[in-house]
């Protein structure tokens, strides 16, 4: 199943210029790393499964103004989740230069206006507040939590990314759902307090 169809079996519509966007993506992130070798992505089906995987929860996630993504690496979720959400303000943190400028690269290629992205590491950023903070295979569940805090206000929802380990990572004192899609256990906490 191409792309296209995963969203379409999945009720994900997007106008033709996100398909282009993704499009210019993956032409970009195969060029670049071949040279500076930004993903362990060997081809496109593998990276049409990264895409999918990090744009599905569009399916299921609250009508937002602005998302934080730590250690977005190549550009998962984070900037799929900008391609496929441009009325949405999206910072993108990641401390590796080749993959920030990579990163940078992409927003200026595709004028995504909408995109933010910082060289750095997340404890060094000031604090601001935004209304989802997501992560994918960054580290585990009680440390992103904490390292979310600074920019959270009382309505920040947290996504993670998790794989079936998710179910250790949490306890009865959080208030989250799972929700499982394919290979993928996406872990939403919710009426997250920052204090």
């Amino acid at each position: 199943m191409n792309l296209r169809d995963s969203f379409v079996k999945d009720g994900i519509a997007f106008d033709e210029s996100v398909f282009e966007n993704i499009d210019r993506y993956k032409t970009l992130l195969f060029k670049w790393n071949r040279v500076h070798n930004l993903t362990g992505i060997k081809d496109e089906k593998q990276l049409d499964e990264f895409i999918h995987d990090a744009i599905y929860p569009i399916t299921f996630l609250p009508k937002i103004k602005n998302l934080l993504d730590i250690g977005t690496g190549a550009g998962f979720p984070g900037m799929m989740l900008a391609i496929a959400m441009s009325d949405v303000e999206v910072t993108l943190v990641e401390p590796i230069v080749k993959r920030a400028s990579f990163l940078q690269f992409v927003k200026a290629d595709l004028k995504l206006d909408n995109v933010n992205v910082k060289n750095s590491r997340i404890q060094e950023l000031e604090s601001e507040w935004f209304d989802i903070v997501t992560s994918r295979a960054v580290t585990d569940t009680k440390l992103l939590i904490e390292l979310s805090k600074p920019f959270c206000h009382s309505d920040t929802q947290l996504l993670f990314y998790k794989g079936e380990n998710v179910y250790n990572e949490v306890d009865k004192s959080m208030d989250y759902e799972i929700i499982k899609a394919q290979k993928r256990h996406y872990l939403l906490l919710k009426g997250f307090d920052a204090k």
